[in-house]
């Protein structure tokens, strides 16, 4: 009987183990991409900015989770700060940070955006907050059609970027944003149901005119606009970067000083309260397709010599799906999705936040009610890491701290396991792999596969690995995860534990199992 149990065993093993070979290039491949050390950067609804930056004093939690990035890639994550509420915002000098109105919360939002947000000049100078070097994207209201406020609005941002207080931590503004998600005004009531791209345009540049005034925006000043915003692409005539170029957007004054395409994309929807799949979120090949469909738009902005971002993004539209939204699933799905973006162009991807919402990375404040289903909660959650954390600070580890490393995407022969190779000065350094099939609380088995390593080149001077694991005990976890052996899921957002890794030899390679990443350094 026992002898019986141990074959079914270790044939239920040997059933569940494969292997494949990676070939790795030891050197640079030409055309390889330079990866940003802030690609993995953050989008914050505005109306509760200030619950992010602190009103009078930092809140330390949040400045904790972005200067971890920062100490590990030298560059802290870029924020954008507008989104939903950055159209439903008006300026009055006599606020001080800001008054917000919400409508009801409900089972399927349960902290929903601000109908209406009121700021004053305070508001705006809270960034002084956020870690030094951070670069910020601030958006102006143009979804209600007020130009008023959107001048009153950049003047505030301005005039607060230039206080000693900024300059002097070297935060700086990038770009201001006018108007969040234009192509969808014709159907939320911000426009009629007939205002196109080309109305758009037009209107665009009579707004960047009068801001590019506010705030002082020119050829020679650092801060320039960052266009577009659109919910997605409607390739050719609808909105997309190429029917805006079409409409002249870029030959206008203030066209000239746009510098960067911004697109937003999420991968399905829970507006109506459906449930999501965490392995379709999970799946390789819906992950490239999801962030593919861009890539008309990405050849038609660089054409233009323009950058091109994902400036708001994250898994599932309307704050998440519970059970997968912010679950330790999402962490892998986040891990390849900002990963793959840089190799078809896009050179920044900016997660979106908001404070209560389901797939964030960040909890910045005390929460009394549940994220899942709006209830009240036996006893307040103060403020806390979501897995999706830790996909942050794995990427920023496997790119870097030297501003100038390379990564290309390796071709791996299994549909469930991604793998990225990292190079520094041109050499080999580190290679990432991501296994994306779902090992769930209700999986009777786990899978293993063992990955051999082979080298384009006949020769590499590296002979030995160290393995670091980002380990999950199942895909629908939404706590309990630890890289290298360490949590973040502390108190003070800042990692607590021994680290543990493990060295072999390269001939050896590595297991990699079911809902796991592996980071393997050369030397």
């Amino acid at each position: 009987m026992h002898i019986c149990y141990k074959l079914k065993h270790l044939l239920a093993l040997a059933h569940l183990a494969s292997a494949l070979t990676v070939t790795i290039p030891a050197v640079v491949p030409s055309g390889a991409p330079v990866i940003s050390p802030s690609l993995l950067s953050l989008s914050l609804e505005q109306d509760r900015w200030p619950d992010w930056s602190g009103a009078t004093s930092r809140n330390d939690f949040f400045f904790n989770t972005l200067d971890n990035l920062n100490q590990i890639t030298g560059q802290p994550p870029h924020i954008r700060i507008g989104a939903n509420s950055e159209d439903h915002t008006d300026f009055n000098p006599n606020v001080q940070f800001a008054q917000a109105i919400f409508p009801a919360a409900s089972a399927t939002v349960p902290y929903p955006e601000a109908t209406n947000i009121t700021v004053g000049n305070s508001y705006y100078l809270t960034a002084r907050f956020l870690p030094p070097g951070t670069h910020v994207t601030w958006g102006v209201n143009f979804g209600q059609n007020n130009i008023t406020a959107a001048f009153l609005e950049a003047r505030s941002i301005s005039d607060a970027f230039n206080s000693p207080a900024l300059k002097s931590a070297g935060i700086v503004l990038d770009f201001i944003e006018i108007g969040n998600e234009p192509d969808l005004y014709r159907n939320n009531g911000l426009r009629s149901s007939s205002y196109n791209s080309t109305q758009y345009t037009q209107e665009w540049i009579r707004f960047a005119e009068n801001v590019s005034v506010a705030a002082g925006i020119s050829a020679t000043s650092h801060t320039k606009f960052i266009g577009a915003s659109f919910a997605g692409s409607s390739h050719g005539a609808g909105f997309s970067p190429q029917a805006i170029f079409s409409a002249g957007i870029l030959d206008s004054a203030p066209g000239k000083l746009m510098s960067t395409i911004s697109q937003h994309r999420y991968s399905g929807s829970f507006c109506s309260g459906s449930e999501g799949l965490l392995q379709d979120l999970m799946t390789k090949a819906t992950i490239r397709g999801n962030l593919s469909t861009f890539s008309p738009d990405i050849a038609a902005t660089r054409q233009r010599g323009l950058d091109y971002v994902l400036g708001e993004t994250n898994s599932y539209a309307c704050h998440g799906a519970p059970g997968v939204s912010n679950s330790a699933g999402a962490a892998l799905w986040t891990l390849d999705y900002v990963l793959f973006a840089p190799q078809i162009g896009i050179s920044r991807v900016f997660f979106h936040e908001g404070v209560g919402f389901k797939y964030n990375l960040i909890q910045p404040a005390t929460l009394t009610r549940s994220t899942l289903d709006g209830s009240s909660l036996p006893a307040p959650l103060p403020p806390h890491v979501q897995p999706q954390y830790y996909a942050a600070i794995v990427a920023a580890e496997a790119i870097g701290s030297t501003g100038s490393s390379q990564a290309v995407e390796l071709s791996v022969d299994d549909p469930t396991v991604s793998g990225y190779a990292f190079f520094e000065g041109g050499k080999l350094v580190r290679a990432l792999f991501i296994n994306l099939k779902a090992f769930l609380a209700s999986s009777a088995t786990r899978g293993v596969v063992h990955v051999s390593l082979g080298f384009a080149e006949t020769s590499t001077r590296a002979s030995n690995i160290t393995i670091k694991r980002l380990a999950i005990e199942h895909a629908d976890d939404t706590s309990g995860l630890t890289w290298g052996g360490q949590t973040y899921e502390t108190s003070n957002g800042r990692k607590s534990g021994t680290l543990m890794t493990s060295t072999g030899s390269i001939q050896s390679g590595f297991d990699i199992h079911d809902t796991e990443a592996v980071l393997v350094t050369f030397h």
